[in-house]
């Protein structure tokens, strides 16, 4: 019963493309028009159809983790491609689609305890993953890509000098680094543009690493990083930049973020929040995704941002959407994970390494094809904190 429902379910959503889906009872079935990418699975797994009918998105990510789904040629790219052109994004299919939105508010509650546990379940894995597959400055976010030519090395640099642009720095400036990372950004704008900044990471790894990085640049008396909730910070700072953060808020904290990034800016202050973004409404978060990927995490849409900022009386003063750039970012990174994938197996082992590279590519045809693309919006308190025009964006870095 669940694999002939599974096939009337397939039938009415594979649109575009081909698939066909050999059953662990032997029998195949064959749905698509037979344009697009044309992708032939084998999954061993009797209870796949009723795990699928139940949560899709979650029981396709899971039986390719276990090697439970095969795709033949190993063509993830070309399976998960048919998948975000056909499957509809950001409200799921089956039962799936009908409890989701009701659990949604539920699983964005990130008060600061559960906040620290769902950093923890991602960054504080191994220092030496990360190092297999990010530049040199560990940029875990959008690159900007000037041309598709461009090294992944070249498009992280061009990304932290457009973000330094749209902040206006000057010497002397205080700037406060919500979700600092490994403090690539914070040692950039510190020695690039003369600013103190400050930091705030809840990875404990993150902190022990930026801390380091800190110490060997001799930036001590000009760099913090600490290991601390940004609702915990109290001081106030001329220049705020979040990076890759925001989509770990939730959007219960919506307000409380926004209203907190209001409270911590000087009068005539800016913000740069840069953040993954969907193109379509308010949806939900991929439950494999949010399972073992990024507990707590959801990709905001740009009605769900503004609502929040315009509730606390912040000027939105730019805005730039960033569509392929994200795309482009994480084949890098899967094609130098790829090329390291012995390393990543010595660090962890098969199955993390299957999870891994499902996460990668799952994410860079989600922005591909898919509805995500990434949001930078400058925000101030005052309408006249940035320049009349946007020629001050134009540098050459």
């Amino acid at each position: 019963m669940w694999q002939r429902t599974l096939d009337r379910v397939l039938a009415r959503t594979i649109r575009q493309g081909s698939l066909t889906l050999h059953h662990a009872d032997g029998t195949a079935t064959r749905h698509g028009d037979g344009s697009g990418p044309d992708v032939s699975v084998t999954c061993t797994d009797p209870a796949f159809p009723r795990r699928f009918l139940l949560n899709p998105e979650r029981a396709v990510g899971e039986a390719y983790t276990e090697g439970a789904l095969t795709i033949a040629g190993d063509d993830l790219h070309g399976f998960l491609e048919l998948g975000v052109r056909n499957m509809p994004q950001g409200v799921g299919i089956g039962v799936e689609s009908h409890v989701g939105p009701f659990l949604r508010r539920l699983r964005q509650y990130n008060p600061a305890p559960r906040a620290r546990r769902n950093v923890a379940h991602h960054y504080d894995l191994s220092r030496n993953l990360y190092n297999l597959f990010l530049d040199a400055d560990r940029q875990y976010s959008c690159a900007y890509f000037k041309t598709p030519d461009d090294s992944l090395e070249t498009a992280q640099a061009q990304k932290k000098a457009h973000i330094a642009r749209k902040l206006c720095l000057e010497p002397g400036m205080r700037v406060l680094d919500i979700g600092c990372g490994w403090g690539g950004m914070a040692l950039t704008l510190a020695r690039d543009f003369g600013v103190r900044v400050v930091g705030v990471t809840l990875s404990e790894e993150q902190c022990a690493l930026a801390r380091e990085r800190v110490a060997e640049a001799g930036l001590d008396g000009r760099v913090e990083i600490r290991l601390q909730d940004y609702r915990a910070v109290s001081e106030r700072f001329d220049r705020i930049v979040s990076v890759g953060m925001f989509e770990h808020v939730g959007v219960p904290h919506y307000d409380e973020y926004f209203a907190k990034l209001c409270d911590l800016l000087a009068e005539d202050g800016v913000a740069l929040v840069h953040s993954i973004g969907r193109r379509s409404p308010p949806g939900r978060t991929s439950p494999w995704i949010e399972r073992y990927i990024f507990p707590g995490g959801y990709v905001p849409s740009l009605s769900e941002m503004a609502a929040a900022f315009e509730r606390q009386g912040l000027w939105l003063t730019d805005l730039e959407v960033l569509r392929l750039h994200y795309a482009m970012t994480l084949r890098h990174w899967y094609d130098r994970f790829m090329a390291n994938l012995d390393a990543a197996r010595a660090l962890y082992d098969e199955r993390f390494c299957r999870m891994w590279r499902f996460y990668l590519v799952a994410s860079e045809q989600t922005f591909r094809f898919g509805q995500q693309g990434v949001f930078q919006a400058q925000l101030a308190r005052r309408r006249d904190a940035v320049p009349l025009t946007r020629d001050y964006l134009c540098g050459t870095g």
